[in-house]
């Protein structure tokens, strides 16, 4: 028998008390936390430290304990939220149709492109290194692992995870490539074909 408590019990339960907040304003102070780091261990300390460190065991207690001993750290994380939130509101300003017209189409359309076509541009870019033609791999030979030539050479790229993966490894005739997609783009780890 599975019990749940759902968290607005949980909080009455600990605290006494559940804050309300209008639809969609904590998605939007969400997102201003997460742009402005208003609540990271920096700003705030390391609170999974801090809870254990403290000797009360109330929440009244703990709230007393931690504002006596950090006692600017909620006003300075709200500031750094509360100037994002002002720069969410500039920006919603500049949205409309058109803009999201051209966001769903970057999306749906280029960001998808990119990520299912992105193993021909690091063949590319290695054959260019290696000064050598390339080619995606034809579907027979893309069933034993490999996803293109690198002048005659098979090639079977990874991601970087599969080094450690060992579990998963199948028995691929071809050198491999490793990748690890990035924020700003790709890291490719060609040393098997490059040392």
């Amino acid at each position: 028998m599975t019990i749940k408590i759902k968290n607005e019990e949980l909080k009455q339960e600990l605290i006494g008390e559940v804050e309300k907040f209008p639809i969609y304003t904590t998605q939007i102070i969400n997102l201003a936390n997460q742009n402005s780091q208003g609540t990271r261990p920096k700003v705030i300390g390391q609170l999974s430290e801090l809870i254990k460190e403290c000797p009360e065991k109330t929440y009244e207690g703990w709230k007393k304990w931690y504002l006596a001993k950090h006692p600017k750290t909620i006003e300075n994380a709200s500031e750094k939220i509360d100037s994002m939130v002002n720069n969410l509101k500039e920006a919603i300003q500049k949205i409309d149709k058109t803009m999201i017209k051209k966001w769903v189409e970057d999306l749906v359309l280029e960001k998808t492109f990119i990520g299912l076509r992105f193993q021909e541009a690091i063949l590319k870019k290695i054959a260019g290194i290696k000064k050598e033609k390339y080619r995606l791999s034809t579907p027979p030979e893309e069933s034993k692992g490999i996803d293109g030539f690198i002048g005659d050479i098979p090639i079977s790229i990874k991601p970087i995870t599969y080094k450690t993966k060992n579990s998963l490894r199948e028995n691929i005739n071809a050198k491999i490539i490793y990748y690890n997609k990035t924020k700003s783009g790709l890291d490719i780890d060609a040393s098997e074909l490059l040392d």
